[in-house]
Formats: C-alpha cells, sequence, structure tokens
C-alpha cells in the first residue's frame, strides 16, 4: 500500500489504534466493483467482516438504484447514497429523492438526441437507453463483434451486467423520476455540452473509463456526496469524527474531504490521490480489504486472498 504524500506515519498509526464504530461510506465503480462490474472475493468478504464488527457501511456511488444490482446488495449494506448525491435510504427508509425537473430532462434528451450523443437517463425505477446507445457500449466493451469472433465469443460467455440491465426501445424518454444523465462520448467535444448545459446542471466527466474521455455526467446542482453524508449523519446522530471514505473518481473528492479518513483506490484519478488521507491498491490488487485491515474494521484473514 502507499501512503499519501503529506501523512505522517504517526499520524496513520494513530488512526489505525481501536476506536468506535465507524460509518463507513464506500464507492462502487472502481473502488468495490472492477471493470467488469465483479466484486473480488476479499472485497465482499471486508464488508461482512466490517459489518458483523459493529460498523455501518453505506454505498456512495454515483449509479441510481437500478443500477445497484443483487450481488452488491446481497453483500449487505446498512444504506444507499445514490445518483452522487441526490438519493438517499436508510434501510427501507427514503431520506429524499431529488429529481430533474421535466423541463430539463426535456431540454437533454432533445439537445442529444439532434447532436447524434448516446446516452442514458437514471431512475429508480430503469436505467433508459437512448436509441443507438447499446451497439456503441458493446463495441466499447465486447469489440468489434461484426468482424472480431473473440469479440462475439466475449459477449456470449459473460454478458456485461449493465448493458443487460438497461431498458431499451423506449419512444418517449421524457421521464419525470430522472436523478441524472450518463452520455457517452461523441464527435461532440465534453466542453461544448458543459457549455450547453451552464447554469441548469452539473456536467463532470464520467467516472467509467471505457465510456471515453469526453463522456459525462449531468447533475441536478447543489448535490455530491458530501452533502448526503452529511445529512445521514444528522439523521443517524453519529459523529463525522468516526467516519471513513474510500473512493477512485473526482465526483468522490467532497467526500473524501469531509470524512475523517478518507482513502483514494490505486487505480484512483491523480487528482483524488492527492487530496486523500491514504492511497490503498487497486481493485484487483485487494485495495478495499487492504484499507479495512489497516484501519481496524476487521482483522486481517489467514488464508490466501482470491480475487
Amino acid at each position: 500500500m502507499q501512503q499519501a504524500k503529506g501523512t505522517s506515519t504517526s499520524e496513520v498509526m494513530k488512526r489505525n489504534e481501536p476506536s468506535a464504530r465507524k460509518i463507513v461510506f464506500i464507492d462502487i465503480d472502481g473502488t468495490l466493483v472492477n471493470d467488469y462490474g465483479t466484486v473480488p472475493s476479499s472485497a465482499k468478504l471486508a464488508c461482512q467482516q466490517a459489518r458483523a464488527n459493529g460498523h455501518l457501511l453505506f454505498l456512495c456511488t454515483g449509479r441510481s438504484k437500478a443500477e445497484i444490482y443483487d450481488s452488491i446488495w446481497e453483500i449487505g449494506f446498512d444504506g444507499l447514497i445514490g445518483a452522487g448525491g441526490g438519493y438517499v435510504e436508510l434501510g427501507e427508509q427514503v431520506l429524499y429523492h431529488k429529481k430533474v425537473q421535466p423541463q430539463d430532462v426535456r431540454h437533454m434528451v432533445d439537445f442529444f438526441n439532434q447532436h447524434g450523443v448516446h446516452f442514458y437517463l437514471e431512475s429508480n425505477s430503469a436505467l433508459y437507453a437512448s436509441s443507438g446507445l447499446r451497439p456503441q457500449l458493446e463495441r466499447l466493451i465486447y469489440g468489434d463483434m461484426e468482424h472480431d469472433p473473440l469479440a462475439k465469443q466475449r459477449m456470449e460467455q459473460a454478458p456485461h451486467p449493465f448493458i443487460e440491465g438497461l431498458t431499451y426501445g423506449v419512444t418517449d424518454l421524457y421521464k419525470d423520476d430522472v436523478n441524472k444523465v450518463c452520455f457517452l462520448e461523441s464527435s461532440l467535444p465534453f466542453e461544448v455540452i458543459q457549455q450547453e448545459f451552464s447554469g441548469k446542471f452539473e456536467v463532470i466527466q464520467c467516472t467509467v473509463p471505457i465510456f471515453g474521455k469526453d463522456s459525462g455526467e449531468l447533475m441536478i446542482p447543489g448535490i455530491h456526496k458530501a452533502i448526503a453524508i452529511a445529512d445521514v449523519l444528522e439523521h443517524l446522530q453519529e459523529s463525522q469524527a468516526d467516519t471513513l471514505a474510500i473512493g477512485d473518481g473526482m465526483n468522490d473528492a467532497e467526500m473524501l474531504e469531509y470524512c475523517a479518513i478518507g482513502i483514494a483506490m490505486g487505480n484512483a484519478k491523480p487528482g483524488l490521490k492527492a487530496i486523500a488521507d491514504d492511497i490503498t491498491d487497486t481493485v484487483e490488487e485487494d485495495g478495499l480489504y487492504k484499507s479495512f485491515v489497516k484501519y481496524g474494521l476487521i482483522q486481517e484473514a489467514n488464508q490466501s486472498l482470491s480475487s
């Protein structure tokens, strides 16, 4: 594991001393799951052991609820901060759900269709795909299936849960329960899209690298993970001093800065590593598990880990 710049060994050791129950906020993509949507066995073990030890674990993700698959829920969590902070669920209770205004949804749909940008609308009920999105996603994830037999084989043998989880063929995309919108890279530069929606949306770079450098997300302004975390703590009457967060993308920046301990994955963006209290290993190198051991949430297992 790497130690973050500016964090002394004594500071790290002090934080690693046994303490009261922690409230842990965990990003999903690039943190809990790898690029193929798979949760390493070490991460699953770490989460389950931490909860068994009395710590509270919350998913804290840019994903909407419809994209939290059973394979993730079955690990066991105490709640969900979804849509980058726009939706908060504690057990069976919905704390709040902030939605995009209908006129803004119409603006997004019309603009992207006009300029040939493929996108999907995120709601709690479903992820609604634009026309033409699936072929682009399949090329990005599997390869050229028309000319590469191995690409088609990859699709048949290991269908990606994200592609399978989208809803296709919906002609009316003027939905009234949209949390946010994700768009894939196109011929239209990111800056042009950012300018188009300036003042109406927070337009950020997408946290899924395979979508392309000019891909992005349109979010309701004034929403981010740290605000939602503060609301969760207030509702639970828990202390900010007992929080720990772990993530890999720049949409995790506020979360890592707000929580008492902010950990960046080894595969995190350079900007996130620069502000993190600590840097663990990558998803494939059992980074989440190692950080849980380091900060005393769990004890290291005797048996070898397999991702």
